[in-house]
């Protein structure tokens, strides 16, 4: 008798407000796309299944074996397949992480013994080790849903409030295809913060504020006011911390004027992808405008992509 294989399926995340927040204090909102990673688990030796892990695959097995004895030297075989751009600032690493960890779990049998809020702090600190950044993106591909965090200097932001992301609303990513860089981002901001940048104060009291903006339109269903709260978080990203870039503003103009879209930047880091949002039933020729405005620019893709509902 054959078993269904082995597979976690995890979703990745925009970002509609509050960059940096989830660590320096502050509310952020996210919600999740249907644009998932998933991991299976392979019958194989091998260590490594077809599809790349980014050499993540033995470093999240080698930390759950210094955390759960007994668990063998050698990985499980994966295959991991994703929907998501790389580099993007829609949090497709922390989806294969997270989805690494929890596959593994489920493959020796640990799932139910880990939890999924252990779970959700091993990833942030797995994460935390490499980039020093904050818990938003572990916490809401984890979770699910769109959610008002409230964020922390250290450890997971803290959930005010949770909401399914409207039905009727579609997400339109535009992956610029230029790949952002966390870890640099990361390191000037905690510069910043350490010389005390009013630049930085600046930042965090107007994204702050469009969060608190941001949320109240989404439980309004009230389309042009979250465009306009997205609008003044990208304004903020952009002119206090130099998140975006000129080739992100020239894409950002043109959604503007040819196809009256408003975009913000999911993320930090000098790329990645911007996001927007359309009524459902105008998702595919919103689409088509903005693909016919970018066909300049060949690596350009738009991808209307719907909010995925709560995982717990």
């Amino acid at each position: 008798m054959s078993h269904p294989p082995i597979r976690a399926v995890v979703p990745c995340r925009a970002c509609l407000s509050g960059e940096d927040l989830d660590w320096l204090g502050g509310r952020s909102v996210s919600v999740a796309l249907d644009l998932t990673t998933t991991v299976e688990v392979l019958p194989s030796g091998r260590a490594d299944g077809p599809g790349s892990t980014g050499g993540w695959a033995q470093e999240v097995w080698e930390y759950l074996r210094a955390r759960l004895p007994g668990l063998p030297e050698r990985a499980p075989a994966v295959r991991v397949g994703s929907d998501a751009p790389a580099a993007s600032g829609l949090s497709s690493s922390t989806a294969l992480i997270v989805a690494l960890f929890e596959a593994y779990l489920a493959a020796v049998g640990r799932s139910a013994e880990v939890g999924v809020e252990t779970v959700s702090h091993w990833a942030y600190h797995f994460e935390f080790l490499v980039f020093n950044g904050g818990g938003m993106d572990q916490t809401a591909v984890i979770q699910g849903g769109a959610l008002l965090l409230e964020g922390r200097s250290t450890g997971l932001p803290v959930i005010r409030e949770r909401a399914l992301f409207p039905a009727d609303w579609t997400v339109l990513v535009v992956d610029s295809a230029t790949a952002k860089s966390t870890g640099h981002h990361i390191r000037v901001v905690r510069a910043q913060l350490a010389d005390g940048d009013p630049k930085l104060a600046d930042y965090m009291a107007t994204a702050d504020a469009a969060s608190e903006e941001v949320w109240k339109a989404l439980g309004a269903r009230d389309l042009s006011s979250l465009e306009a709260a997205m609008g003044r978080a990208h304004v903020a990203m952009r002119d206090y911390q130099a998140m975006s870039t000129p080739f992100l503003e020239r894409l950002r103009n043109l959604a503007r004027d040819r196809v009256g879209l408003p975009l913000k930047l999911s993320g930090a880091g000098g790329g990645g992808a911007l996001v927007g949002v359309c009524p459902a039933d105008e998702a595919e020729a919103t689409a088509a405008r903005l693909r016919t405005a970018y066909e300049g620019y060949p690596d350009v893709r738009v991808m209307p992509v719907r909010a995925a509902g709560f995982r717990l």
